[in-house]
């Protein structure tokens, strides 16, 4: 099992590597998120895959009975689908309102509201 999800995390990574060196802003956005579940579930599997109990300690020990679940993994990546939710849906408008503003969405098009004739930024401070 272990084999498969490593076999699908690399299939993950590189499809969100792919879609992330496109042109097109909306091609990013996806492959930012193909290239995030990716990681999520690169983590979740180096947590350990098993089918233990939940991490739950009874009244009156002071550590659980037997082998138990690592709860950190899970937390960490409900944690992360949250905020890459958010940030999905953040910069899914801010795509939106860019197309709007440029009427563009291939990055070199976006290009044109940079002046050519603009002066160089200061190469030293």
């Amino acid at each position: 099992m272990e084999y498969i999800l490593a076999a699908l995390v690399g299939l993950f990574i590189a499809i969100g590597t792919y879609l992330l060196l496109s042109r097109s802003v909306i091609r990013m956005l996806i492959g930012l998120t193909i290239f995030g579940n990716g990681v999520l579930l690169l983590i979740f599997t180096a947590g350990r895959l098993t089918q233990e109990v939940a991490a739950i300690v009874p009244d009156g020990l002071d550590v659980p009975e037997g082998v138990i679940a690592n709860p950190l993994p899970q937390a960490l990546i409900l944690t992360a689908i949250v905020i890459g939710f958010s940030m999905f849906a953040f910069l899914l408008v801010l795509a939106f309102r860019a197309y709007q503003s440029l009427d563009a969405d291939n990055t070199d098009t976006m290009r044109l509201a940079e002046p050519d004739n603009a002066p160089n930024p200061p190469l030293s401070y």
